[in-house]
C-alpha cells in the first residue's frame, strides 16, 4: 500500500488486485474526510484582508480587515487575542515632556504651587518639593533617562494633597473627543512613602484653554479615581477611558495624601506618562519625537533667556527717556506670552556706554515676536543707539495655561 505525499493518505499500489480496489478507495476517502474535518472551510473568510486567527486551543474565528492605514497590535482583551490599531506612533502622545527630560524653571523647585518640569505643575495644601532625579534602572524602566520626584518634604507636619500633574489646551484635546484613550505611566515610591496609594485621575472640561490645577468648567473626574499601589521597584500602569464627545479640555492629576510627619524620603516618582488613542498602552514615546523636537514643543508654552554679566540687547532711544529694542523668540508662541526680566538691576546704556537706571517694558507682544523697552530712564539722546542691559538677568516669556 502507497500514501499521498503530503498528507500520507493510503493509496492502492499499481500491483494491487482489482478485487481489494473498492477497500482501497473506502479507506482512501475515510483519510481525505478525516483530514478535511479539521480543515478550515474558506467561506470563514468575507472580504480582503480578512485573518483567520486563533481563540482558543485548535479554534478559530475570522478577525475582520482593519481601515485603511491601521496596524495589528496584540490585545488579550479581545476573542482572537489581535486588534487594529490606528497608527498613532508619530506624535501618538498627547503629554508633552512625559520623561521629564526639559526643565527651563530649574530641576529642583520647592512651593505650595507652579510650574516645576515643563508642562507640569505642583502643588499641595502645604509645601513640597519636585525634582529631576536619573532613573537608572534598565530592566524595569528601558530607555528613560530621568523621572520626577513629587516630595513632601522632611520633617513636614502638613498633610493633604501632595500633587503633580498637566492640562491640555482645547486643539490637542479634539482629537479625542468621543475616543477611547489609554493613560500609562512608570512610578515607584520612597522608602517613607505615607501615602496608602498614589490617586490618579483623568479629568475632563467644557472651557477652552483653561488649567486644570485653576480648574476646568464643567469638571469631571472620568471613569473616576484610579489608585495605583506604588513599590520601591519602578511598574508600569495603564488604565483605559472613554472620553466625552463634550469634552474640549483634558488634564491629568497624580497626588498622594500625606499622613503624619514626613520623613527623609517621602515621595513619589514618576515618568514614561503617555496619553494616546486606543484601548492598550503601546511603548513609551515623546511627543516631539526625540529631545530637540520635545524641547521645541515645551517653548511653545515657555522659554527663557539667562544673560550673562553683560548680557545686552540692541536698542535705540526714541527720547531722552526711552529706547525700544525687538526680542525675536525661539519658538512661536500659542498665544501672547507674557513677557518680564527678573534677578537684577534692569539698566539702559546710551551712546557713550552711559549706565543709566530704567524700567523694563514689554508691549506689541506678538506670538513671534515683541517690543521690548527701557522707560522712565533720563539722559537718554533721541535718535541715537542704545542698549538694553541686563546684567545677569533672565527674561521669561510664558504662554502657560
Amino acid at each position: 500500500m502507497a500514501t499521498s505525499p503530503i498528507y500520507s493518505w493510503p493509496e492502492p499500489d499499481n500491483t494491487d488486485l482489482v478485487k481489494n480496489g473498492a477497500l482501497a478507495i473506502r479507506t482512501l476517502g475515510d483519510a481525505i474526510d478525516t483530514t478535511m474535518g479539521t480543515m478550515v472551510a474558506k467561506t470563514i473568510v468575507d472580504a480582503k484582508g480578512d485573518l483567520i486567527a486563533g481563540t482558543a486551543a485548535d479554534t478559530v474565528n475570522r478577525l475582520a480587515v482593519g481601515n485603511n492605514g491601521e496596524t495589528l497590535v496584540a490585545d488579550s482583551s479581545t476573542s482572537t487575542g489581535l486588534r487594529w490599531q490606528g497608527n498613532y506612533v508619530a506624535g501618538k502622545n498627547f503629554f508633552f515632556n512625559g520623561a521629564m527630560d526639559i526643565w527651563q524653571r530649574g530641576t529642583s523647585i520647592t512651593t505650595s504651587g507652579g510650574y516645576t518640569a515643563d508642562r507640569w505643575q505642583q502643588y499641595t495644601t502645604g509645601v513640597q518639593t519636585t525634582s529631576r532625579q536619573t532613573t537608572s534602572d534598565t530592566t524595569n524602566l528601558p530607555q528613560i533617562q530621568y523621572c520626577a520626584r513629587v516630595q513632601r518634604n522632611s520633617g513636614s507636619t502638613s498633610t493633604g494633597v501632595f500633587a503633580l500633574g498637566t492640562s491640555l489646551e482645547s486643539v490637542m484635546t479634539t482629537p479625542m473627543a468621543g475616543q477611547t484613550v489609554t493613560l500609562s505611566f512608570y512610578g515607584r515610591k520612597g522608602a517613607n512613602f505615607s501615602g496608602t496609594n498614589l490617586v490618579v485621575q483623568l479629568i475632563g472640561g467644557t472651557g477652552t484653554d483653561q488649567n486644570v490645577v485653576s480648574g476646568f468648567t464643567g469638571a469631571t473626574v472620568i471613569n473616576g479615581s484610579q489608585t495605583a499601589t506604588l513599590t520601591s521597584t519602578w511598574q508600569r500602569f495603564t488604565w483605559t477611558f472613554s472620553v466625552s464627545s463634550t469634552y474640549t479640555q483634558l488634564g491629568l492629576q497624580t497626588y498622594f495624601l500625606g499622613v503624619g510627619t514626613a520623613g527623609a524620603n517621602d515621595y513619589y516618582e514618576i515618568t514614561g506618562i503617555q496619553l494616546e488613542l486606543g484601548s492598550v498602552a503601546t511603548t513609551f514615546s515623546r511627543a516631539g519625537g526625540n529631545i530637540q523636537g520635545e524641547l521645541a514643543a515645551c517653548q511653545r508654552y515657555y522659554e527663557s533667556y539667562a544673560f550673562g554679566s553683560d548680557g545686552v540687547l540692541p536698542a535705540q532711544a526714541i527720547s531722552t527717556t526711552a529706547a525700544y529694542g525687538s526680542l525675536s523668540y525661539k519658538v512661536r508662541k500659542r498665544g501672547n506670552p507674557t513677557i518680564a526680566a527678573t534677578g537684577g538691576t534692569f539698566q539702559v546704556w546710551n551712546a557713550g556706554a552711559t549706565s543709566i537706571g530704567a524700567t523694563f517694558q514689554a508691549d506689541s507682544i506678538g506670538v513671534d515676536t515683541a517690543r521690548v523697552a527701557a522707560v522712565s530712564a533720563s539722559g537718554l539722546v533721541a535718535g541715537n543707539a542704545a542698549n538694553l542691559y541686563f546684567p545677569s538677568m533672565t527674561i521669561t516669556i510664558s504662554a502657560e495655561l
